[in-house]
């Protein structure tokens, strides 16, 4: 019966398989090349999903990273474990984290710490920090830990941020404004950025962040005004982001201010172009454009992968609007170690024109 049921099935199987090969080889045959992952020139892969197209576009070469790795990248990993503090480049699974901490092309290791824990009130479709309406109270010796670690660090830049805390009457703000006190007491050399929330709109949490001895502040607006609804949560608004720009530039006109914008969500040209002449209207000093990257599964597909060559034309447009500094590539982030460089020699030249 078994050797009967075989010699049936048998050549069936044996004719599947050969179909199956030779249709495998077919694909590989006009798959990708070497090339293609290692160079973006001649690159013929799909960039954009049309409208009803659910699916997932391939990542591009020039969006791939190497494995993060090396003694800087270790040791400083170490000491934020130690310390229990929490970074926005791991929690964001931000694909910089290996040039930053590594060291990059400047050779100075930059960590973007996340102050107030790792887990935010809100829920927006592109960020895969944890969320929760009820997070774990803020450690009370974050800022003396933060300021200490920075200053053990030898960073001559530094950028604070945090998860969003609806939950705290205040938002945060007078605990971010601790940490940068409790920094500046110890090197007050250091340049301290603070990358901070929109406070639900309350003016009192902008001023307490402006009055506490930062040297860049900053707020991203992260997609254009249409999209805003669609991509961060309710609780966000677009407006309500400029004014918080445009407050803290009123209350102390010296201070840089500095925004982000993610692009590849399915913005126009003419949205893109409206939201940077909102953000230089709102005083805005410092720009940086990225492309966004679908953390999991679970959150916004990705419309569109923005080549570099469109960076480039925004960099461009941004530097004709007057901004001070533009950083637009497809893994420029909002706390870029590159962009903090150049930020950096715009404080400095201030500081010595005073």
């Amino acid at each position: 019966m078994y050797r009967c049921f075989n010699s049936r099935v048998r050549p069936v199987f044996e004719n599947q398989c050969r179909w199956i090969t030779s249709k495998a080889r077919a694909e590989i045959a006009s798959g990708p090349c070497l090339e293609d992952f290692i160079s973006s020139e001649g690159y013929k892969g799909k960039l954009k999903r049309e409208v009803g197209d659910d699916e997932r576009l391939r990542l591009p070469p020039w969006l791939k990273t190497s494995i993060p790795k090396g003694a800087t990248y270790s040791e400083l990993k170490r000491q934020l474990r130690e310390l229990n503090l929490h970074t926005v480049c791991e929690e964001a699974r931000c694909p910089n984290i290996g040039e930053c901490w590594g060291g990059g092309e400047h050779k100075t290791a930059t960590a973007t710490i996340m102050l107030l824990g790792d887990t935010c009130t809100r829920g927006c479709r592109f960020c895969s920090v944890k969320t929760s309406r009820s997070p774990p109270k803020p450690d009370p010796n974050e800022p003396a830990n933060t300021a200490s670690s920075i200053a053990r660090w030898g960073l001559t830049y530094v950028v604070l941020t945090s998860v969003d805390r609806d939950d705290l009457p205040d938002g945060g703000s007078a605990h971010f404004a601790e940490t940068v006190s409790r920094i500046k007491e110890l090197n007050k050399d250091i340049l301290v950025e603070c990358l901070v929330p929109d406070f639900r709109g309350d003016l009192a949490a902008v001023r307490t962040i402006v009055n506490s001895g930062l040297d860049v502040y900053a707020h991203n607006i992260e997609t254009v005004e249409s999209l805003t609804p669609f991509v961060r949560d309710r609780r966000a608004a677009y407006r309500q982001s400029l004014h918080v720009l445009k407050e803290a530039k009123s209350l102390k006109t010296d201070l840089i201010t500095k925004s982000s914008v993610m692009l590849g969500l399915g913005e126009t040209d003419a949205q893109v172009l409206k939201t940077m002449e909102d953000l230089r209207e709102a005083g805005v000093d410092c720009l940086t454009l990225g492309q966004y990257m679908q953390p999991t599964k679970r959150h916004i597909k990705v419309v569109e992968y923005v080549t570099p060559e469109k960076f480039k034309h925004w960099e461009d447009v941004g530097k004709s609007a007057g901004f001070l500094y533009v950083a637009s590539g497809p893994l420029v982030r909002s706390s870029y170690k590159a962009g903090e460089y150049f930020i950096a020699n715009i404080l400095k030249k201030k500081r010595a024109s005073t």
